[in-house]
């Protein structure tokens, strides 16, 4: 009997490692039909990714960080480098805020920053107060100029947990790390552009033989069929630097743009927000998360002391939708531009044309309407409370 199970199993082997030969499965190309997952195929590779952010700590570009990071100990996603650029914040105090968070999660030996544009092309205050003038509107936010500009590092604000103590800033510039990576890797970078855009439009106007060469844009920007939010003809991130804004997206590369008109229908609840700030498992994430989410930012009125509050949900669908694109339930094809009319009041307003319009030549790209946002925010709570430092899964 045991040798009959023996012989028996010896034909199985034999018979599968046949089948196997037969799909190409033993040879190292491509020239064989795929095997499915489970039956010893390699994963994708990584996808190649570029962060340019006007980075915060724990608001929605720094969890943003903290979710890419984590994907890319499992594999998902390589990040090659985040490039920081003011906006929310000033340079220097995103930088600071940068360089934490990589410390935090103990990735600042493997994802290196860089500081970037400090200014916008032609927008600053005093157009922005003739704006006003004109009748903007809005909600008020307005970044970066909400705030005297740091000098030194004595004028920047710690995180909760300090200041980094070993991770340096590397000496590349955000321009030149741009250029530099999608050089050395065409066709494989992907931009997730989740803050101004003045970084990728100084790198393309210094160096244009790079836009055939990147492989795609994911923003986070705009507001196609909705209002504004800073102004309310504008979105904030394009907003803060219209020209730049306007730049980039009629660059012909592949483009998706994650707009207001998605992230105006994903909110951040207390339900989700408890699975995350009082996990059973606290991390250095979810403390900070806690702490800078928690009591908003008036420190009276958040998910710690109102049931109700909610907040919106940006920048981090740009990360989902780069790792499945069907975490977009509903999508348009668009053509969009980027109104850049110093001191109108619709300075910073995106259009997104059904077809071509009359005058310079737009870029045809996908507009994310709606997410799967219950999904979603199973990949949201599941990146944030996984352990810190972040380990590689096997």
């Amino acid at each position: 009997m045991t040798i009959r199970i023996q012989r028996r199993r010896w034909m199985a082997a034999a018979l599968l490692a046949t089948a196997l030969s037969a799909c190409g499965g033993g040879s190292s190309g491509n020239d064989g039909i795929g095997l499915a997952p489970g039956f010893g195929a390699a994963p994708p590779p990584a996808q190649k990714i570029i962060i340019d952010s006007d980075y915060n700590t724990m608001s929605d570009d720094g969890q943003l960080g903290v979710m890419a990071a984590q994907l890319q100990a499992q594999g998902k996603v390589q990040v090659m480098g985040i490039s920081v650029v003011s906006g929310n914040q000033w340079l220097r105090q995103g930088v600071a805020d940068a360089l934490k968070s990589v410390e935090r999660l103990g990735v600042g030996n493997r994802i290196g920053i860089y500081a970037g544009a400090n200014y916008a092309f032609n927008h600053d205050y005093a157009t922005i107060e003739a704006e006003m003038a004109a009748g903007s509107g809005g909600d008020g936010y307005l970044g970066a100029w909400s705030s005297p500009e740091p000098k030194s590092d004595a004028d920047l604000k710690p995180s909760p947990d300090g200041f980094a103590t070993h991770t340096l800033l590397q000496r590349t510039s955000a321009v030149d790390f741009i250029v530099d990576t999608v050089k050395a890797n065409p066709n494989e970078i992907t931009i997730l552009a989740i803050g101004p855009l003045t970084n990728i439009a100084l790198a393309v106007k210094q160096n244009p033989e790079i836009v055939p060469l990147i492989k795609k844009i994911i923003y986070m920007g705009g507001a196609v069929d909705v209002p504004g939010n800073t102004t309310r003809y504008a979105e904030f991130n394009w907003w803060f630097d219209p020209e730049a804004a306007q730049f980039v997206v009629r660059l012909p590369i592949p483009q998706v743009v994650v707009p207001l008109d998605v992230t105006d229908t994903v909110f951040l609840t207390k339900p989700i927000y408890d699975r995350i700030a009082h996990t059973a498992k606290p991390t250095a994430v979810t403390e900070v998360f806690r702490q800078l989410n928690g009591y908003g930012f008036s420190g009276t009125n958040g998910f710690e002391n109102n049931p109700a509050y909610t907040q919106n949900i940006w920048d981090t669908l740009t990360l989902a939708y780069l790792i499945d694109p069907a975490y977009a339930t509903e999508t348009v094809e668009r053509y969009v531009d980027v109104v850049a009319k110093p001191g109108a009041a619709d300075n910073g307003r995106s259009v997104g044309h059904a077809s071509q319009p009359a005058g310079p030549a737009l870029q045809k790209m996908t507009v994310v309407k709606k997410f799967d946002n219950a999904r979603f925010f199973e990949l949201y709570v599941d990146l944030l409370t996984r352990p810190v430092p972040v380990a590689l899964r096997p």
